[in-house]
C-alpha cells in the first residue's frame, strides 16, 4: 500500500492563517451601530448609553456641548464626533455616514432602549430575519411629568428607528424631520422609553426652542398671521387631543400635556407674526 501523503507544513500554516483571519473578521464585524446627536445632554445621556451596551458601536455627534456630555460618551466607549449644528435631519444624516454597522439604530439622548426592544432586535439578527425590510418602526412610551401618557396621541407614537445603513436619509426640515426610507418598513413590538419632560418648566423650555424652528418652517409657507391663528388654532389642538383623543383619561398629567400643546401652537404662530413684523418694518 502506498504511503499516505503528509500535509505540507507550509499548507498547514496558510490554512491556519486563513482561519485566523476569518475569525478576526467575524469578531470585528459591526452589525448594529447606534447614532445619537447631542448638545448639553449630561442629564439624560447616562441612562441612554446604559441601554445601548448590547450594540456593536455607538456614534455620538455633538454640536458643541459645554457640560460633561462628551466625557460621559467617551467613558461609555462611544465614538464622539463634533459637527456644528446644521439642523436635526442633516446632523442625523452625518451620523449615518459615520456609522460602520450593517444596521443603524437611531436614538435620542433623552430616550432609552427597553430590554424588550434590545432582545427583539438581537433575536431577529440571530435568525437572519431583519433583512426582509429596509427599516423598522418601534412604539415609543412618552413620559411627561413622571407619567407614561397612553392617550392624547402620545402612544404608540411609532417612529422609524432601525434602518439598514444606506437605505434611508432624513429630509431637510428644521424641525420634525422625516426619515425617507428606500424600501419597505417593518414593525417591531419592543419599545423606546422617552423622557419627554419631567417638569412644566422643562416642557416650556422645549416649547420655546422648538417653536423657533417651527416658526421658520411655517414662515416659508405663509407670511401673515391672523387673529384666529392665535385663538382658534390653539383651542382646536387642545380640543382634539383632550376630547377626541381622550387625553382626559391620563388625569391631570394629560390635561397639562394637552394644554401645553395648545401653548406650543400659540407660541409658534406668535413667532411667525413676530418674524413678519420684522420683515415689513413692524406695520402689522
Amino acid at each position: 500500500m502506498a504511503p499516505k501523503d503528509e500535509e505540507s507544513p507550509e499548507l498547514t500554516l496558510v490554512v491556519s492563517q486563513e482561519r485566523m483571519t476569518c475569525e478576526v473578521e467575524r469578531v470585528d464585524r459591526i452589525v448594529v451601530s447606534a447614532v445619537i446627536i447631542t448638545l448639553n445632554e449630561e442629564r439624560h445621556l447616562g441612562p441612554c448609553l446604559d441601554s445601548l451596551r448590547w450594540v456593536d458601536e455607538i456614534v455620538v455627534v455633538d454640536s458643541g456641548s459645554t457640560d460633561r456630555t462628551r466625557d460621559l460618551a467617551k467613558q461609555a466607549g462611544a465614538r464622539v464626533l463634533f459637527k456644528e449644528w446644521p439642523g436635526y435631519g442633516a446632523q442625523k444624516n452625518f451620523g449615518f455616514d459615520q456609522a460602520r454597522g450593517e444596521w443603524v439604530l437611531i436614538v435620542d439622548a433623552d430616550e432609552r432602549v427597553s430590554g424588550d426592544l434590545a432582545e427583539e432586535i438581537q433575536a431577529r439578527l440571530a435568525k437572519g430575519a431583519l433583512g426582509v425590510h429596509a427599516g423598522y418602526d418601534v412604539p415609543r412610551r412618552n413620559y411627561f411629568f413622571g407619567r407614561w401618557l397612553r392617550w392624547a396621541g402620545a402612544y404608540p407614537d411609532r417612529q422609524i428607528r432601525l434602518i439598514r445603513r444606506g437605505a434611508a436619509r432624513y429630509n431637510d426640515l428644521a424641525l420634525h424631520e422625516h426619515l425617507l426610507v428606500d424600501g419597505e418598513v417593518g414593525h417591531l413590538s419592543g419599545y423606546l422609553v422617552h423622557e419627554a419632560a419631567r417638569t412644566v418648566a422643562e416642557r416650556l423650555a422645549k416649547v420655546n426652542r422648538h417653536t423657533d424652528s417651527a416658526a421658520i418652517e411655517t414662515s416659508k409657507k405663509r407670511r401673515w398671521v391672523r387673529w384666529w391663528d392665535l385663538v382658534i388654532r390653539p383651542a382646536v389642538i387642545f380640543g382634539k387631543l383632550y376630547i377626541l383623543k381622550q387625553g382626559f383619561r391620563d388625569g391631570l398629567a394629560g390635561l397639562t400635556y394637552c394644554g401645553l400643546q395648545g401653548v406650543y401652537e400659540f407660541v409658534k404662530y406668535a413667532k411667525v407674526w413676530e418674524r413678519a413684523r420684522g420683515a415689513d418694518g413692524g406695520r402689522h
